[in-house]
């Protein structure tokens, strides 16, 4: 497969047979900084890419979903795509699956074929192929998804046109203090409270763990130590399964009594920590911090 050009917006046509995975397909390039339209009618792609190519629009990678569902406008598409590659730097991505599966996902769903009209859902995928021949014949990649469950597509997906060395997981380090509650949207807890607390030192309580004198009060703890180094050694293992699993968004809550000493200095140090990781993209939030 060809690498897209930059010498312009990069435009992926995302196809294929209804049922194969382009909705998972369009997810996993959102995640990659991908604008993706769904459902755009053939007719509207030129358009869209004469928008893409003002600055204003920020479209630098450009993803157009398109399928049957445009109906007699789709019976054009072959020739719209070809008619834009030349001018444009334009890739085809096509995804297909075996009838059996097709099948067995709409059985699934409960849900007719797009085409499947009066007959039975192998008429409607049958007609759906004969229909996207010329379209599949003309794409730059076919991923056949099978055998393969939506992580699995993501990756695939992630792996042919994500930035190389680009960050695959967001991951957010939030403080908060256990007595304005628990985060609801968190993937892991981790409760600082068993340190020494810094609030009862008179010298540090009115500041915070992001000034020096509290967090070098907090991180000078033997016990401090040991957790970072014992907590960062599993965040290994479970960052790595997240990028495996194509889990794209993560958030880590460090709590302590108000929020505003211990688990503030312990966030602002483990996020320093991870920033080295290729992998991840560390943002570090403190979520009752100035709460009186």
């Amino acid at each position: 497969m060809a690498p897209l050009k930059h010498d312009g917006p990069s435009v992926l046509i995302v196809t294929g047979m209804s049922g194969a995975g382009r909705s998972t397909a369009a997810n996993s390039l959102e995640d990659q900084g991908w604008y993706v339209v769904d459902n755009l009618p053939p007719q509207m792609l030129q358009p869209l890419v004469d928008l893409a190519h003002e600055p204003e629009s920020h479209m630098a990678k450009l993803a157009a979903v398109m399928d049957v569902r445009g109906g007699s406008l789709f019976e054009h598409a072959s020739e719209v795509i070809e008619s834009l590659s030349e001018h444009a730097s334009v890739q085809v991505l096509f995804l297909d699956s075996t009838d059996d599966a097709l099948v067995r996902r709409f059985e699934q769903v409960r849900r007719p074929h797009p085409l499947q009209e009066d007959g039975t859902l192998l008429d409607g995928i049958s007609r759906e192929r004969q229909l996207m021949h010329p379209i599949r014949e003309q794409s730059d990649l076919v991923i056949d998804t099978s055998e393969m469950n939506i992580h699995q597509l993501s990756t695939a997906v992630a792996a042919a046109y994500g930035i190389p060395g680009e960050a695959k997981t967001r991951l957010t380090i939030m403080s908060f203090g256990y007595k304005y509650g628990l985060p609801s949207d968190v993937d892991m807890v981790a409760d600082m409270r068993f340190l020494p607390n810094p609030y009862w030192e008179e010298a540090l309580r009115h500041n915070t763990g992001k000034d020096a004198p509290v967090s070098d009060y907090v991180l000078s703890h033997p016990l401090a130590a040991d957790f970072l180094e014992q907590f960062e050694r599993t965040l290994h293992t479970v960052l790595s399964g997240y990028v495996s699993e194509n889990k794209t968004y993560a958030t880590i809550a460090i709590g302590c009594t108000g929020g505003k000493h211990r688990s503030v200095a312990m966030a602002e140090e483990l996020g320093a920590r991870l920033t080295a990781r290729a992998d991840v993209q560390v943002a570090v939030k403190h979520r009752d911090l100035g709460r009186e």
